[in-house]
């Protein structure tokens, strides 16, 4: 039987500069296009749900301008449940985005309405079902408060990486973070400037240590990292990637932690669910943007 996937974030509008190369610090570099697509990591993360095959909703903010229709364009053609959505006086989210001809990025975020989504908020809009998705892009109040609501299991991606307390923390089942976000968790948890350094299987370790259940580190084109604490054992098992042509990374990590949601929301292993999950990811980076490029048939994955 399928279970709801509940996202409770962030919804922005992306504003993507298509160049040959970021630029430096101090330095203007001219773009060859641009694009303006739906975004922001939590309905990425709601949309790629619904695209892999989970009843889904999305809770979050948009403003009351015509940002609007664009950032919650996408998820309504998909189906996403959208009527927990509040629609604030003033701004949609934004991101600014840079992407070179390398696929890397950088991203610059504008909050707007996300920033309303904080415990008050959270708790007006009630139960949340399935297995919940939260990440770093609403105030840490919404994130706690949609924690003390959660009617089971919670997937945390938390990115960009915020002051969270550890009980949180702890309860998430599993984490989702990239490497560099692995050791920002961990220097959290722990004081310890090191984290920066350590490899990514001692990262996890340490996180699991701590007494996280489960830890899923993203490794781009090099796959993932899952460690899994088995009573006082904790597993660590290495998922290789899937070898594309990246032409955007944008949004991929979301494609991930969406699509690795509604495989656990019906019913696989955390392994199996991450496997599906890089692939999913790996579909999406053949294409420019982020719910744009994510795949709209399971048989392209």
């Amino acid at each position: 039987m399928t279970t709801q996937v509940t996202i409770v974030g962030s919804s922005n509008v992306d504003i993507t500069a298509l160049m040959e190369r970021l630029p430096g610090p101090g330095e203007t570099v001219l773009a060859d296009s641009y694009r303006l697509t739906p975004g922001g990591k939590g309905a990425n993360q709601a949309l790629a749900a619904a695209l892999a095959g989970a009843r889904t909703e999305f809770i979050g903010a948009v403003g009351n301008d015509g940002h609007a229709s664009i950032a919650l364009g996408q998820l309504e053609e998909a189906g996403v449940e959208l009527r927990r959505v509040i629609h604030r006086d003033g701004a949609t989210g934004v991101a600014i985005i840079s992407v070179d001809s390398r696929a890397e990025n950088s991203i610059a975020v504008v909050s707007g309405a996300n920033a309303s989504v904080d415990a008050a908020a959270v708790n007006a809009a009630g139960t949340l079902d399935g297995v919940l998705v939260l990440q770093g892009e609403i105030p840490a109040s919404g994130i706690r408060a949609a924690f003390d609501a959660a009617k089971g299991p919670v997937v945390l991606n938390l990115a960009p990486v915020i002051e969270l307390e550890r009980d949180y923390l702890c309860r998430a089942d599993p984490l989702v973070a990239n490497e560099h976000e692995a050791a920002l968790i961990l220097q959290q948890l722990d004081g310890s400037e090191q984290a920066a350094t350590e490899p990514e299987p001692v990262i996890a370790r340490r996180l699991c240590a701590h007494g996280i259940r489960s830890v899923v580190i993203t490794l781009g084109a090099e796959g993932c990292l899952v460690a899994q604490r088995e009573g006082t054992d904790i597993r660590l098992t290495t998922l290789p990637g899937t070898k594309v042509k990246a032409v955007d990374t944008t949004g991929a990590g979301d494609a991930f932690t969406g699509a690795l949601a509604a495989r656990l929301a019906t019913g696989h292993t955390l392994l199996e669910a991450a496997e599906f999950a890089g692939r999913f990811a790996a579909s999406s980076v053949q294409r420019h943007g982020a719910q744009v490029s994510y795949p709209r048939s399971l048989e392209d994955i």
